[in-house]
């Protein structure tokens, strides 16, 4: 199964993405996380030790240059667009509980064409993942769906656009929406966040009407109590690993494919 996540900024995305990389994982599902927000924080997320030592692929200019033919940051220069990416998950992660990380860093590309050395290979990497790869590959994107091209959004399972009881969450979920959808991506779901009241999901599923609700997540202030003290997430609200664990089963329940163990 390939998950990508979206949604405006602060609304958990990294926060849905990291209970439900640790919910597949503690179900027995090998899982590839990656990290495509340049405001990198899912290691972290995920209790992952010294998150800041692991690297952006935007960043790693001597594999850029040994895999697409041109160092970061020249300009003129030819490049190749399909360069080798097959062991990048194995030699450039870090892998816990189950769980594997990669960050993909800034990618200076949209749906449509690529023009610098390292877009190309992390959009061939991006690829690699999400067609090639059996495990469950969970995708924490920025707001907006640039790592994604026509290519890559048929191999995607499920686009979860994370929102909160707020009209610009909303704003910015329904613009998601209508940019996946003109890429060929139908699967499209949201799951609201930070709720604190029935209001809250009425508010939401009546201003994003036709677009599938996989769950609702309660506001709760231990959460921020555990990323003050970096203390576990996943352990520290009980009320939103269950949730998620609801969302998990409508995830596997609807999908077709067969189940691939670790």
């Amino acid at each position: 199964m390939k998950i990508a996540i979206s949604g405006k900024g602060g609304v958990g995305k990294t926060l849905l993405s990291a209970f439900l990389s640790q919910t597949f994982a503690d179900s027995g599902y090998s899982v590839i996380a990656i990290d495509a927000d340049p405001d990198a924080n899912l290691a972290a997320t995920l209790g992952f030790p010294n998150p800041e030592e692991i690297t952006p692929i935007s960043e790693l200019s001597d594999l850029i240059e040994e895999r697409v033919g041109v160092r970061p940051g020249q300009s003129g220069a030819f490049f190749k667009l399909n360069p080798k990416v097959d062991d990048l998950p194995e030699n450039y992660s870090v892998r816990m509980d189950g769980i594997r990380i990669m960050s993909m860093g800034r990618i200076k590309r949209g749906g449509t064409g690529c023009y610098c050395p390292e877009g190309a290979l992390l959009q061939a990497l991006l690829s690699h993942l999400l067609v090639q790869r059996d495990e469950v590959v969970i995708l924490d994107m920025e707001a907006g769906i640039e790592h994604l091209s026509r290519g890559t959004t048929k191999a995607v399972d499920k686009l979860i656009i994370v929102v909160e009881p707020g009209r610009r969450s909303l704003e910015t979920a329904l613009t998601i929406s209508k940019l996946a959808k003109d890429l060929g991506l139908q699967n499209i779901a949201v799951v609201g966040n930070k709720i604190r009241s029935d209001p809250d999901k009425d508010f939401i599923t009546s201003n994003l009407p036709g677009i599938e609700v996989l769950g609702f997540i309660p506001y709760d202030p231990a959460i921020t109590e555990a990323d003050l003290t970096n203390s576990p997430l996943f352990a520290a609200s009980p009320q939103t690993a269950k949730e998620v664990k609801n969302i998990y089963d409508k995830l596997v329940s609807s999908t077709r494919q067969p189940s691939i163990k670790s």
